[in-house]
């Protein structure tokens, strides 16, 4: 059982990845994974357990096979979410108040940033090398216009403009400045760079009248990261099949970079696990023939609020199951091949499962699925837990589908 209560927690020490792939890395080297770096040899063995991380945003954890490796299973998520991304030259003043600039990372419901306390989290370049910051104790907030400067509001609704409504407000008199507050906070002499965001600090909780909702920022995708770790870390060596988790950045701006799924990162690990267990290229293509991913990201469930923007019959529902994912534009890279894999497993174990497609005339988001199933050639599946108020600052899903999962996923690497 997957309890939601160890997912919250997770949830507060991951409000950024970095902080997240600390957290996973934290979890994989206590539960005996050794981590592995990329600039060293790599000396494996059989039924024992491995990690690394890229630029410490990029966390992967893999089993090998107690036999010989002849296929694998990749969990693959991201630990990226839509944010406001604080700018380099971030400081400003403006009739005494002091501000911090921001720019748009990806795709936020931009009006849920309004009127909430918000910190400054992320990664900071110091003299002596990487420093990851929560600034809880001082929180910032992004004021909205009131309704009687503008009485259009309730009919047009909140029109954001990017660049001048999402500067936050850090003091209201005197002069205070990013940097200086970050040296204070370090102990610091020095700062080259940072890449810092603004987070909510409401926390996340159970709600709903039997407590079966949870409520929180960064839901997306941080509740397919969890059950994908939580998968790897409680399932044996199988006889084999690889078993990995990959827990990918910058999905939710296209994931081209060098932790992004678009990257080579996958077939360099598996060709080097192939090059450890004394395997050649050819054996390297017949392992990948006989692979499959599950691409796990959130889906739109049904909002009793809003029924006109789904699909009736393809539409799936909090508490009934994990969403199987189907597109006709390849957003999502399942197949009936692939759907039927994961079909008989849940059906065996008696998980439930949806199967899910947006109406034709609302373009769906895309996920880290096909461009892994495009890069590697390996059959790929789209699932994920049905999700209200996605890209908002407070996100919703249903413990119950947290657990179904969970549950699934084990039960794939047990396969």
């Amino acid at each position: 059982m997957s309890d939601p209560l160890k997912f919250i927690q997770f949830l507060e020490e991951s409000p950024t990845v970095w902080h997240a792939a600390e957290s996973i890395a934290k979890r994989l080297a206590a539960a005996g994974f050794i981590q592995l770096f990329e600039n060293k040899r790599w000396e494996l063995q059989s039924g024992k357990s491995y990690f690394l991380l890229r630029e410490g945003a990029l966390a992967a954890a893999f089993r090998l096979p107690s036999g010989d490796a002849q296929g694998a299973v990749l969990l693959a998520n991201h630990t990226d979410s839509p944010a406001l991304k604080i700018k380099p030259a971030a400081d400003l003043v403006n009739q005494e108040i002091s501000q911090i600039g921001t720019e748009v990372y990806g795709g936020p419901l931009l009006h849920s940033w309004f009127d909430k306390d918000l910190a400054i989290a992320g990664r900071v370049e110091t003299e002596d090398g990487p420093r990851l910051v929560f600034l809880k104790e001082h929180p910032l907030i992004i004021p909205q216009l009131a309704i009687h400067l503008d009485k259009t509001i309730s009919e047009k609704g909140v029109l954001v403009h990017k660049q001048d409504h999402l500067k936050a407000v850090l003091a209201i008199k005197g002069s205070h400045h990013l940097e200086s507050i970050l040296k204070q906070h370090l102990q610091c002499k020095k700062i080259y760079a940072t890449d810092l965001f603004l987070v909510p600090l409401e926390k996340a909780g159970l709600v709903g009248m039997d407590r079966d909702l949870i409520a929180g920022y960064r839901l997306d995708n941080l509740c397919s990261a969890y059950p994908c770790l939580e998968a790897i870390l409680s399932v044996s060596a199988h006889k084999n099949t690889i078993q990995m988790a990959l827990f990918w950045d910058h999905e939710e701006i296209g994931s081209q970079s060098s932790t992004g799924a678009d990257s080579l990162f996958v077939d360099q690990i598996l060709e080097r696990i192939c090059l450890a267990l004394h395997k050649d290229r050819e054996d390297f293509y017949r392992l990948k023939s006989r692979s499959l991913i599950l691409s796990v990201d959130v889906g739109h469930a049904w909002n009793p609020n809003y029924a006109d923007r789904y699909d009736p019959q393809n539409s799936p529902f909090m508490g009934k199951g994990v969403s199987l994912k189907f597109n006709a534009n390849r957003k999502y890279a399942t197949d009936s091949g692939s759907a039927a894999m994961i079909a008989k497993i849940a059906e065996e174990k008696n998980i439930p499962l949806q199967k899910s497609a947006n109406r034709s005339d609302v373009p769906s988001g895309s996920t880290v699925g096909p461009i892994m199933s495009a890069n590697t050639g390996i059959a790929t599946v789209d699932l994920g837990l049905p999700c209200w108020a996605m890209h908002s600052t407070r996100e919703i899903i249903s413990t119950a589908d947290l657990n179904h999962l969970t549950l699934l996923l084990k039960a794939v690497l047990e396969r």
